[in-house]
């Protein structure tokens, strides 16, 4: 009795032991694989001036045979209003052509989402949560304020654009499905005022 009661104490403590670990190494990947569908593996930054030729980039990059693929952005962040709501977010301009395969969560997409973020139209897509709080729906229309002001005589005014939603997004997580705005490149490029790009993602086999 007294040997088959240490058996299935050993047992029961090995069985507690691996189910503890499965979850907590079931979780870790399951955070890592949402974040890194919003995240890329590796950033290129332009530095102090915008990089003006990303193309270059993207080649050198992909003469490493584990970078799988490259995408330019411009990023900067902002306070996205509506009505008497406030809220800073990070902006995120995206090429829609090729942000795909650097960005898994957008290829959850339903097809031609993606497509509505057409350059000089001025439209956005926001996260389910930031939407969910706001209570704000495709179609509606935001005001984005740029922190970078513009000079004049009655001294620095904000860059006010409005734009429209175009698509709501999903990530899974709860940092960026509240705080990201993603964009058309070149409509996030007239709202910073920058000429180039802000840098390089890039997508690697590991």
């Amino acid at each position: 009795f007294i040997s088959g009661l240490s058996v299935a104490g050993i047992a029961l403590g090995v069985a507690a032991l691996i189910t503890v670990l499965s979850v907590m190494n079931g979780f870790q990947k399951e955070v890592r694989d949402r974040m890194l569908s919003v995240l890329s593996h590796v950033e290129v930054l332009a530095g102090q001036t915008p990089l003006t030729d990303p193309a270059d980039v993207i080649a050198q990059a992909r003469r490493n045979p584990r970078v799988l693929a490259g995408a330019p952005y411009v990023s900067g962040q902002a306070m996205l209003t509506h009505g008497e709501s406030v809220r800073g977010v990070i902006v995120r301009g995206i090429d829609p052509g090729v942000e795909p395969s650097v960005s898994a969560f957008l290829r959850k997409l339903a097809p031609g989402t993606l497509e509505r973020l057409v350059p000089g139209e001025f439209g956005v897509m926001i996260g389910r949560e930031l939407a969910r709080q706001l209570l704000l729906d495709v179609g509606d229309r935001i005001t984005l304020i740029a922190p970078q002001g513009t000079m004049t005589p009655a001294g620095v005014v904000p860059r006010l654009r409005q734009f429209t939603i175009v698509g709501v997004f999903e990530a899974g997580h709860y940092e960026y499905d509240s705080t990201l705005v993603l964009m058309h490149i070149q409509d996030a490029a007239k709202l910073f005022r920058v000429e180039g790009v802000s840098g390089v993602r890039l997508m690697t086999s590991d």
